[in-house]
C-alpha cells in the first residue's frame, strides 16, 4: 500500500519532468549555457572571436575549431547572438561586414535596413509641423525592413561550412534555453513597461515576477523562425511563414512593411573605405556608414601634429581629437546619407587640401565653438545600442561585423509568433532637417526618409592592415560615439603605443558637433577635465562609451583578443 503511495505521489512529478525542455548537451556544442563565465582576454594561435556575449563567442570559437574560417565563425556568432543578446544581437535589425580575406580580397557587405516602400519624407511630421520621435523610436512605424538574415547569407559565399552547421548552436540555444546574467536580468525588468506597451501578442521576455540572475531563457518561437531559415535559407525569413508573422504584426500594430518590401530586400556587396595612416592601411564601411569616412577624416586631422609627443590623456591630445571630431561630424550632418540616393561627395569629403582646411581654424588654446563650424564648403564638382563582434583565423582572414536594432531592443516589438525584435531603425534618418534624433546627431536632405533608401549609420567595423596584413579588427555599439570610441582606440595603439587592454579600457571621451558639450566617462581624469573647461568646453560626464572588442596580432603571428569590460563581451580563441 505504502509502495503503490509512492507510486502515485511521484506520477505528477513524473510528469512534469516529461515537459521540461530538454537541456543542451555540451559535448554536441562545446559549451554549456547553464554554466559559462566571462573572459576578457585570450592569446591565441589558430584564431579568436571577441563579442557582446560569452555563449556567442563560444559558438564562433567552436566552428574555427570544427574548420571553418572566420566569416563562418562571424556567422555562428551574430546567430547566437540574435538568441543569447537580443538587445542588439538580431534577425530583425541590419548591419555591415568588413573583411580582409586569406586570397587579398577586401569585401565590405552592406545589409543596413531600409525604408518601407509606404514610408515618405514627412511620415514622422504631425499636422502641426511637430516632429513625432516617438513614432519613429518606438513601435510598429519606426521599423525599417530587416537586413541581417540577408547579410548573412551574403556573407556565406566566403564561408567554408554548410549554413546547417552555422545556425544549430543558435537553434539549440533558442530551443533548449541559456541562463541568463545579472546584466541580462536587470536589462529585462527595465523592459516590461516598454515590452507591454508595444506588443500586440504577449512576448516570452515578459515575466510576471520579474527576472533573476541565473533564469533560464527559452525562446522556443526564435528557435522555430531559426529552423525555417536553415531548411529555407533567406526565403525562410523574407518569405512563407515568417515573412506572414511580420506582415501580420505589422497590420495589427499599424506598421507599414509589407510582403514586397521584405521579399525585394537585397544585401548590397560594396567597395570598402580604404585609406592609409602613416605605415597603416585603414579598411572601413562605405556609405551608408558615416563610419568610414568620419574615421578616415579624424585620422587625417591629426596625422601630421605629432600627438603621439603629447601623451596620452594630455589636455593637447585630448583637445586636438575633440576639435577633429567636431569638423567631421558637421560634415556628416550637411553630406552623409544613402550614396545610392543622394551623391555624397565621398572624394571631396576625404581630400588632403580639404582635410587641411578644415582644421585652418584650429586653435590649441581654446575650444572652437560649434556655431563658428558649419560644414566644409566642396566644389559643385564633387544609433545606442548596437554590438559587435570581431574574428580572424589563422589562414589570414579577418571579420570585422557591427550589427543594430539602433535603441537597445529595437522598436520594443517582438514579432507574433516569431519571437525576434524588431528595430526602429527609422529614427537614423533625418525626419525633420535640425530635429536630432536619439542620439542627438541632425541632418538634412542627404539622410531624408526615402522609399528603399537606406538610413545613415554610425557603424564602424574595421581592420587595419600592417604590411598588407591583418594587424587590428576593431568596432564597438554605441549609436554616434562609434567612430569616435574606434578613433580614440587606434591612436592609443598606434601613437600611444597601449596595451590593447588600456586602449580599450581606458576612460573615453566624444564630441559630435552638435549639441555643442564634450562626453567624458565618470572615470575620465579630473584634471584634464578642468583643463578643458578652462579652454571653454562644456563636459558632460555620463556612464560607459561603447563597448570595443579588439583583436591585434601580435608581430610573433599570436592574436590577442579583448573584450570590453564596460559590458559581458567576452574573447576566446585557441
Amino acid at each position: 500500500m505504502k509502495k503503490n503511495l509512492l507510486l502515485l505521489l511521484s506520477f505528477p512529478l513524473l510528469l512534469i519532468a516529461c515537459h521540461v525542455t530538454k537541456k543542451i548537451d555540451p559535448s554536441s556544442t562545446g559549451f554549456n549555457p547553464y554554466r559559462y563565465s566571462i573572459q576578457k582576454k585570450a592569446i591565441a594561435d589558430n584564431g579568436a572571436v571577441v563579442s557582446a556575449h560569452p555563449l556567442a563567442s563560444q559558438a564562433g570559437l567552436e566552428i574555427l575549431k570544427k574548420g571553418g574560417n572566420a566569416v563562418d565563425a562571424a556567422i555562428a556568432t551574430q546567430l547566437a547572438l540574435a538568441v543569447v543578446y537580443p538587445n542588439a544581437g538580431n534577425l530583425g535589425g541590419g548591419g555591415f561586414m568588413v573583411a580582409k580575406l586569406s586570397d587579398g580580397k577586401e569585401i565590405s557587405i552592406d545589409y543596413r535596413e531600409m525604408a518601407p516602400g509606404k514610408a515618405h519624407r514627412d511620415m514622422y511630421i504631425d499636422s502641426a509641423g511637430n516632429a513625432r520621435t516617438d513614432k519613429s523610436q518606438e513601435g510598429h512605424l519606426s521599423s525599417g525592413v530587416p537586413g541581417t538574415v540577408a547579410g548573412l547569407f551574403a556573407s556565406a559565399k566566403y564561408a567554408k561550412l554548410s549554413f546547417d552547421k552555422l545556425i544549430e548552436p543558435a537553434i539549440q540555444l533558442a530551443e533548449k534555453g541559456f541562463v541568463i546574467s545579472k546584466r541580462e536580468a536587470n536589462s529585462l525588468n527595465g523592459l516590461q513597461d516598454d515590452l507591454k506597451k508595444n506588443n500586440t501578442e504577449r512576448p516570452v521576455f515578459v515575466k510576471d515576477n520579474g527576472w533573476k540572475e541565473g533564469d533560464t531563457l527559452i525562446q522556443k518561437d526564435l528557435a522555430n523562425t531559426l529552423k525555417r531559415i536553415k531548411q529555407n535559407g533567406a526565403a525562410g525569413f523574407y518569405e512563407g511563414e515568417t515573412a506572414k508573422l511580420i506582415v501580420e504584426e505589422m497590420k495589427r500594430g499599424n506598421g507599414i512593411i509589407t510582403p514586397d518590401d521584405l521579399k525585394n530586400y537585397v544585401a548590397k556587396i560594396r567597395e570598402p573605405h580604404v585609406f592609409h595612416y602613416k605605415d597603416y592601411k585603414v579598411i572601413g564601411m562605405p556609405m551608408p556608414s558615416s563610419g568610414g569616412v568620419l574615421l578616415h577624416q579624424m585620422m587625417k586631422m591629426i596625422e601630421s601634429r605629432n600627438i603621439a609627443s603629447m601623451g596620452f590623456h594630455s589636455p593637447a591630445a585630448v583637445q586636438l581629437m575633440i576639435e577633429a571630431e567636431r569638423r567631421a561630424y558637421a560634415d556628416r550632418a550637411e553630406y552623409m546619407g544613402d550614396a545610392d540616393y543622394y551623391k555624397v561627395p565621398v572624394k571631396m569629403l576625404t581630400n588632403d587640401v580639404y582635410i587641411q582646411q578644415r582644421m585652418r581654424d584650429y586653435d590649441s588654446t581654446k575650444a572652437t565653438p560649434s556655431s563658428l563650424i558649419k560644414p566644409g564648403s566642396l566644389p559643385v564638382a564633387e544609433s545606442e545600442e548596437t554590438t559587435h563582434l570581431s574574428v580572424i583565423d589563422k589562414e589570414g582572414n579577418a571579420v570585422a561585423v557591427t550589427t543594430t536594432l539602433n535603441n537597445s531592443y529595437g522598436s520594443y516589438t517582438v514579432v507574433g509568433g516569431a519571437g525576434f525584435f524588431l528595430n526602429d531603425e527609422m529614427d537614423d534618418f533625418s525626419i525633420k532637417p535640425g530635429v536630432p534624433n536619439m542620439y542627438g546627431a541632425v541632418g538634412g536632405e542627404a539622410n531624408a526618409i526615402q522609399p528603399g533608401k537606406r538610413m545613415l549609420s554610425s557603424m564602424t567595423p574595421t581592420i587595419v592592415l600592417k604590411n598588407d596584413k591583418p594587424f587590428l579588427v576593431v568596432g564597438t555599439p554605441g549609436g554616434t560615439t562609434i567612430p569616435t570610441s574606434v578613433f580614440q582606440t587606434l591612436v592609443n595603439i598606434i601613437e600611444f603605443n597601449m596595451s590593447t587592454e588600456d586602449a580599450v579600457y581606458k576612460p573615453k571621451f566624444h564630441h559630435q558637433w552638435l549639441p555643442d558639450s564634450v562626453d567624458v566617462e565618470n572615470a575620465f581624469p579630473i584634471e584634464v577635465i578642468t583643463a578643458l573647461q578652462q579652454m571653454g568646453y562644456h563636459i558632460v560626464q555620463r556612464g560607459g562609451i561603447g563597448r570595443t572588442e579588439v583583436i591585434k596580432v601580435s608581430p610573433d603571428g599570436k592574436f590577442e583578443a579583448v573584450a570590453d569590460n564596460r559590458g559581458d563581451d567576452d574573447a576566446r580563441g585557441w
